[in-house]
C-alpha cells in the first residue's frame, strides 16, 4: 500500500452525482456514508466482530428481503431485493448519493458454450489512452442468482480505478442451466475477449480475469481453462471471497453457518440448484483446493471477508496456489461479510479491498 491513496471526489453532471475513484497513494479519504450510515444495535450471535456499518447493511438487507433465500424458488430469488439494493436504500435514506463512475456503459451479445448468445455489459472509462487493458468479470450469486447490474458498483470503481475496460459476463444461471454452463460460458467470454478486444477499445495482450464468489471460483477456472485449452492466459486474476472447496464442515462453515447474507443453508441451496449431482462438487472446477491443478496460473489476488463460510477455503486456496508456484496476495478483511465488495460507499474496509485489487491489476497491465 505503499505511495497509495485512493482519491474520491463527487462529480456533479445533470443527472448525478458520480463518485470517482483514483489510485495515487496510501492515505484514504473517506465517503459520507462511512462516517453516517452505522448501526447502534447489538452485534448478532453470528457477528460479534461485525462492524456498526457492515450491521447497518445487514439489517437494512434483512428488512428489505426478511425471507431466506432457501425458502425461494430460483425464479422468485432473483426478484429478491439483493445488497446493493440495501445499499442504495441506506444511502437515500441518508441523502448520500449513489456511486458511480466516469465510464461509458454499453451492452452486446457474445457467443457463449456451444455458440449459445449471452449478454455482456461493458464499463469503458471516458479517460486514458484509446486502447485500454480489459477485466472479464464474473458476478457472484452461486451460479443461481445476480447479474451484472447486481455487482455494478465492483465494475464501476474497478474501471474508474484501473482505467481498464470491464466486461461483466452476464453467463447463464441454473437450475436452468446445470453445471458446467456457467463455468463454460465464462470461459467463451474471456476467450472472445481475448479474440476480439479491439471492437471493445481493448488490448489483446493485456486481459485479466476477476470475479466474486461463484465468480471468483469462475476467474480461477476460466484461467485453468485456457491453459489447458491453448488459449493465452489472462495476465491476472482477481478472485473475491472466491469458491474454492466442496467441504461444508471447514472451521469457518462451522463458525459462520448461520451468518449473512450468506450461510450454510445458502450454499446448499445454490450447489443443489447447479450441480447435476453431488458429483460435481468433486470437478476440479469446484473443488480447486484438492482436486485442480493450479499449477502455470497467474498472479492472483485473493480478497476475503471474515464474517463467511467460505473464509477457510480462500485461506486454503492461498496456500496450495503458493504450493503449486503461483505468486499469490492475500487480503483478510475483519469485521465484514460477504458480499463487501462493492458496499464502499458506506465500508472503509470496500475502498481498502478496491484499492488493493486496482493497484494489483494495473501492476498486472504494465
Amino acid at each position: 500500500m505503499r505511495n497509495l491513496r485512493t482519491i474520491v471526489s463527487f462529480l456533479t453532471t445533470a443527472t448525478t452525482l458520480a463518485v470517482a475513484l483514483t489510485v495515487t497513494s496510501c492515505e484514504e479519504r473517506d465517503l459520507p456514508g462511512q462516517r453516517i450510515i452505522q448501526s447502534n444495535s447489538p452485534k448478532p450471535d453470528w457477528g460479534p466482530t461485525i462492524t456498526p456499518q457492515m450491521l447497518a447493511i445487514i439489517e437494512e438487507l434483512g428488512r428489505l428481503a426478511p425471507t431466506p433465500i432457501d425458502q425461494l424458488t430460483p425464479q422468485q430469488a432473483r426478484q429478491q431485493p439483493s445488497f446493493k439494493d440495501a445499499v442504495n436504500s441506506l444511502l437515500d435514506k441518508n441523502n448520500v448519493p449513489r456511486p458511480t463512475a466516469n465510464v461509458t456503459i454499453s451492452e452486446r451479445q457474445i457467443p457463449g458454450y456451444n455458440n449459445v448468445p449471452i449478454r455482456v455489459k461493458i464499463y469503458t472509462p471516458n479517460t486514458g489512452p484509446s486502447v485500454k487493458p480489459v477485466l472479464v468479470y464474473y458476478h457472484g450469486g452461486g451460479w443461481v442468482i445476480g447479474s451484472p447490474e447486481v455487482y455494478e458498483y465492483s465494475t464501476l470503481a474497478l474501471a474508474q480505478s484501473t482505467g481498464a475496460v470491464v466486461v461483466s459476463v452476464d453467463y447463464r444461471l441454473s437450475p436452468e442451466n446445470k453445471f458446467p454452463i456457467a463455468h463454460e460460458d465464462a470461459f467463451a467470454a474471456y476467450k472472445w475477449v481475448k479474440n476480439n478486444a479491439s471492437q471493445i477499445g481493448g488490448d489483446a495482450a493485456k486481459v485479466a480475469v476477476g470475479g466474486e464468489s461463484a465468480g471468483g471460483n469462475m476467474a480461477i477456472t476460466t484461467s485453468m481453462l485456457a491453459r489447458d485449452r491453448g488459449v493465452a492466459l489472462p495476465v491476472h486474476i482477481l478472485a473475491v471471497f472466491p469458491v474454492a472447496n466442496n467441504d461444508l464442515n471447514t472451521a469457518s462453515y462451522q463458525k459462520y453457518a448461520n451468518a449473512k447474507p450468506l450461510n450454510k443453508a445458502g450454499i446448499v441451496y445454490f450447489t443443489n440448484n447447479y450441480f447435476n449431482s453431488p458429483a460435481d462438487g468433486d470437478s476440479p472446477l469446484i473443488s480447486l483446493v484438492d482436486v485442480a491443478n493450479l499449477k502455470g496460473l497467474p498472479g492472483t489476488t485473493i480478497i476475503a471477508a471474515e464474517i463467511d463460510p467460505l473464509q477457510t477455503e480462500g485461506m486454503q486456496l492461498r496456500d496450495v496456489m503458493r504450493a503449486q508456484g503461483v505468486t499469490v496476495t492475500y487480503q483478510l478483511y475483519t469485521g465484514i461479510t460477504h458480499e463487501f465488495f462493492g458496499m464502499y460507499a458506506i465500508l472503509p474496509e470496500a475502498q481498502q479491498a478496491q484499492t488493493l485489487a486496482a493497484t494489483q491489476l494495473i501492476n498486472a497491465f504494465k
